[in-house]
């Protein structure tokens, strides 16, 4: 029986679909960058530097026995890949993991770890001379970047503007009031229910003192700002349609198998997982992992003859564990009793300290130097 495996991104969901088939068919990762990314430590890296190797875990570490090509897909068809490069890659089982982008610093423009890390070192610079920050966007990314900054240079002045009315909408009320408290704590000023009147003209992530006008009426004056906002799914390779058509939103519609709706019939041998995916949920490394398991074991049982019977179910209750440094923060996870609320201490423990990079040691291997 053939076992070639196709794993289109290097993401959370494709590193692991990819590390757990290693070892029961020939798997080939296709990515651009030369590393795995843990994305989640990206604002942590960006206010130390020193620190960002942490993040990295180079391919060649992570996969012992598959093969890695440092490529983009440009067209995919139930058969393989067709690659910027010109390369084909015939495959047996494909899975489309190629996740979503976001503005920098929340997710790196480079694709090699040291050009990344260049790159961060210069921001550092640039926020450090900085003493008013305006990040646009209170959702999870601005918030977090503010509590990092602030962990860093507590005298800074951080302004987070968003013309949402409120922070976090779908969670806890208790949260949301858990985590004004801890915003006002640290001195991060939100202001919510306005956004900016104009364009800003000076560039993101590049320091250089402006003046903006908000709907409300009123000014913000800053030395340096950041975007927060603009999730945007990778999906241009399917555009020509061969696999798939994507949704109005650039995602791809997937059975509870995770297997891939083509024109005419559900696409046995092929699957889509994480951001990719129109599963009802909100876009977390959590979920690209369990789609990745579900995965993994529908493509193990494919190989072994049988059926693929794994399903995946989106849990009933958001979840969220959104640190404000590496002490500070709120979090909302699952009970059997429904969602729970849990304390500063919790998301520490499980996401501030360390941003999962111990998570990812243990599973991938050494980082990079």
């Amino acid at each position: 029986m053939s076992r070639t495996v196709a794993v289109i991104g290097g993401g959370y969901g494709g590193t692991a679909v990819a590390k757990a088939l290693e070892s029961v068919a020939d798997v080939v990762l296709i990515d651009p960058r030369d590393a795995f990314v843990n994305v989640a430590a990206s604002l942590r890296a960006l206010v130390r530097p020193d620190w960002a190797g942490n993040m990295f875990f180079p391919f060649d570490t992570v996969l012992t026995r598959g093969t890695v090509i440092r490529d983009r897909a440009v067209s995919v068809d139930p058969d393989g890949v067709t690659l910027a490069s010109g390369q084909r890659v015939a495959a047996d089982y494909l899975v489309l993991a190629t996740g979503s982008s976001y503005a920098y610093p929340a997710r790196l423009n480079a694709d090699s770890v040291a050009e990344a890390i260049d790159d961060l070192r210069q921001t550092n610079k640039e926020l450090a001379s900085a003493e008013r920050v305006l990040i646009l966007g209170a959702g999870p990314v601005g918030l977090e970047l503010a509590g990092e900054i602030k962990d860093v240079w507590p005298d800074k002045h951080v302004t987070v503007v968003d013309p949402a009315e409120q922070l976090l909408p779908g969670f806890r009320p208790e949260l949301r009031h858990d985590l004004h408290r801890q915003l006002d704590e640290l001195g991060i000023q939100v202001r919510l229910g306005t956004g900016l009147t104009a364009p800003l003209t000076t560039g993101a992530n590049r320091a250089a003192t402006f003046t903006a006008g908000t709907t409300d009426g009123d000014e913000i004056t800053a030395d340096i700002w950041f975007r927060a906002y603009g999730l945007r799914t990778n999906s241009d390779y399917l555009a020509d349609g061969r696999l798939t058509t994507p949704t109005a939103q650039g995602q791809v519609s997937v059975t509870e198998t995770l297997n891939v709706r083509g024109p005419d019939e559900i696409l046995s041998h092929v699957y889509a997982i994480g951001d990719l995916t129109d599963v009802a949920e909100d876009k977390l490394a959590a979920y690209a992992l369990r789609h990745a398991e579900i995965v993994a074991q529908n493509i193990t049982a494919q190989l072994r003859g049988e059926p693929a019977t794994a399903t995946y179910q989106p849990m009933p209750d958001p979840i969220i564990l959104l640190p404000l440094g590496p002490r500070h923060g709120v979090g909302q996870m699952p009970t059997p009793d429904g969602p729970a609320v849990v304390p500063a201490a919790t998301v520490a423990e499980y996401k501030g300290a360390d941003l999962f990079t111990g998570r990812f040691l243990e599973q991938f291997g050494p980082t990079a130097a």
